[in-house]
């Protein structure tokens, strides 16, 4: 575990208390409502990507019978108004009780939006406690660069999030479910540890791709496989158990052994893979989510060079 003066010295924060004193309501405002047009605008990024294996996108519905492209953008524009009220909240040094409270409102809100179909639920949580994050951040004085949102996560709500990822939950998810029977971690174990999926594995592989002159498409297609690579996905398990979740993997290694998108027959491959995983009713949902996570702290980071 990282201590907490080591992770202020990589994130260059301090407590920041004159700093957010410096901002009148109408900035937070302002730049909370920026946040969240950069959250939405992530998960637009996600469910436009194609081809995706055995995901949602404009094109289809991959594996899935009870949602399409429609349901997704329904979804966004419910969650529009929760990401910014979380940015808010973060600013204003709420607590992870409070970020959780907003979070299953969120939540009820998707799935009355969606009809009861769970379209987000794993973004709500890391790309609302990278909005989260972002706010508090802000109001510190603090960059929005990768290193610092990690750090300002991990200091103001880290006991917390580790907590919660103890927490059994009196209404288990499916993604619950999985961690119980399958011995998998979840959203709730990455949020604990700073979303390490995210900055340790999705973000390295969007820039080594953009380093390389990759377009933005080979790059989200490169950062997908590679978290289709490395984490234990709740959403595969539930669907089709630890066979399901071989499949996946071996997918996606062979697709980066190849070279990923470098390799001229890229989109073939991914379009194979596609068709297999429809045929099996395989979803790496959980590996959108945190593309989608990677996507805004990019966003973030660029905003903050603006």
């Amino acid at each position: 575990m990282i201590s907490a003066t080591a992770l202020r010295k990589i994130g260059d924060i301090g407590d920041g208390a004159q700093t957010a004193r410096r901002f009148s309501r109408a900035t937070q405002r302002n730049f909370s409502c920026e946040v969240a047009r950069l959250a939405v605008r992530a998960l637009h990024a996600e469910l436009c990507l194609y081809p995706k294996p055995g995901l949602v996108s404009p094109v289809d519905s991959g594996s899935h019978t009870d949602m399409d492209a429609g349901t997704f953008m329904r979804s966004m524009f419910a969650l529009r108004h929760y990401f910014k009220k979380i940015c808010l909240a973060g600013w204003r040094d709420a607590s992870f009780s409070q970020l959780k409270k907003l979070g299953i409102a969120a939540e009820a809100g998707m799935l009355k939006a969606t009809h009861g179909v769970n379209t987000h639920r794993g973004a709500i949580f890391s790309l609302g406690m990278l909005c989260a994050a972002a706010g508090r951040a802000r109001a510190q004085g603090t960059a929005l660069t990768p290193a610092a949102l990690r750090a300002v996560m991990l200091i103001r709500w880290g006991e917390e999030l580790a907590r919660h990822a103890g927490e059994d939950g009196s209404t288990p998810s499916n993604g619950l479910r999985v961690a119980a029977r399958y011995a998998v971690s979840g959203a709730r174990e990455e949020g604990a540890l700073g979303l390490p999926s995210v900055f340790d594995v999705g973000l390295p592989a969007l820039l080594a791709a953009r380093k390389r002159g990759a377009t933005v498409t080979e790059e989200r297609i490169d950062a997908l496989y590679t978290l289709m690579e490395h984490i234990s996905d709740s959403n595969v398990y539930h669907r089709a158990g630890p066979q399901g979740a071989q499949i996946v993997r071996e997918h996606a290694e062979r697709f980066l052994a190849q070279g990923g998108t470098a390799h001229a027959n890229w989109h073939a491959d991914a379009l194979h893979s596609h068709q297999v995983f429809v045929r099996h009713r395989l979803s790496p949902g959980g590996a959108a989510d945190l593309l989608a996570a990677c996507c805004l702290v990019q966003s973030l980071a660029a905003l903050e060079k603006a």
